[in-house]
């Protein structure tokens, strides 16, 4: 099969190279899916960097839909030909961005949600629901997603309102329709943030889920009262220079299955996988405006 992967640390657009290898078997509690959508994010060039130290080489790509063609054993919940979804292990030689891939969590996909948009929502919903997990109960308390235009803020919008927030959302017109029409109240993002922000609420807003690129910060701190009540999972200079909190590390993969079909993360494109250099580009240029994904079979 084919497998993008690097064989040593260094830029992705270096080190990357699409491989032929053999298919990886699932372990015990393991199973193999046919890739039919393989999402791309940071988190992905970061382990090309060396984030995650392990042997090499070692393969990209964390989010994975397709079908059910290997069964590992003690496995039970799923059959060959079941539609399926979720995270792809990144510790070994292969992941998600391959013909094929074996899975440790996965979830049935919902009918009428299709092999791309379910590739488009681990890393997103898994990130904003632990971040607004990390900020406490949001229910009936007003909420400001900053960096609503990126897909894990884009995601965290949708998840408070439906947990029972006041949602005001940051975001640029690309998102914005979407954003309202999930029950969000949006303001530009940028200089005045923080008056616009406080304007709306009537004052300081209760919380704030901040995935905004870093440098938002300064306008961020304007719009609460204490410091601890904004949760960041990009601006890691505050984690350790201010008193705002981290999303945490336990990862919380298992609200996939109840947010399949309700959260939306637009996709912006679909590329062959020998087509990798194109999305790559493009998420590195910071003008990603949705999901990237690859499509091993197309």
């Amino acid at each position: 099969m084919r497998a993008l992967r690097f064989h040593t640390y260094g830029e992705p657009a270096d080190v990357l190279q699409l491989d032929e290898m053999v298919a990886p078997e699932p372990g015990p509690g393991q199973i193999r899916i046919s890739v039919e959508a393989c999402g791309l994010t940071p988190a992905d060039w970061a382990i090309c960097g060396g984030i995650h130290h392990g042997d090499l080489p070692r393969g990209i790509g964390l989010e994975v839909a397709g079908t059910v063609d290997a069964v590992g054993p003690g496995v039970t919940d799923v059959r060959v030909g079941d539609a399926v979804f979720g995270p792809a292990p990144y510790l070994g030689p292969s992941a998600g961005a391959a013909d094929q891939a074996v899975m440790d969590i996965w979830f049935p996909r919902p009918a009428g949600l299709s092999a791309v948009e379910a590739a488009a929502l681990p890393m997103a919903v898994e990130t904003a629901f632990r971040g607004l997990v990390a900020l406490g109960d949001v229910s009936g308390r007003t909420v400001l997603v900053s960096g609503a235009g990126t897909t894990i803020g884009l995601a965290a919008a949708q998840i408070a309102v439906r947990l029972g927030a006041r949602v005001i959302a940051s975001a640029g017109d690309t998102f914005a329709g979407l954003l309202r029409e999930a029950g969000a109240a949006v303001v530009a993002y940028g200089k005045g943030l923080g008056q616009r922000v406080t304007a709306m609420a009537g004052g300081p807003v209760d919380l704030v889920f901040d995935s905004a690129p870093a440098g938002t910060m300064p306008e961020l701190l304007t719009t609460v009262t204490d410091p601890a009540h904004i949760v960041t999972v990009t601006d890691f200079a505050a984690l350790r220079d201010l008193r705002v909190r981290s999303a945490g590390m336990n990862q919380r993969y298992d609200v996939l299955g109840e947010y399949a079909g309700v959260v939306t993360v637009p996709v912006a494109g679909t590329y062959r996988l020998e087509d990798w250099r194109a999305p790559l580009a493009i998420s590195r240029s910071g003008r990603a405006r949705g999901k990237h994904l690859l499509i091993p079979h197309g």
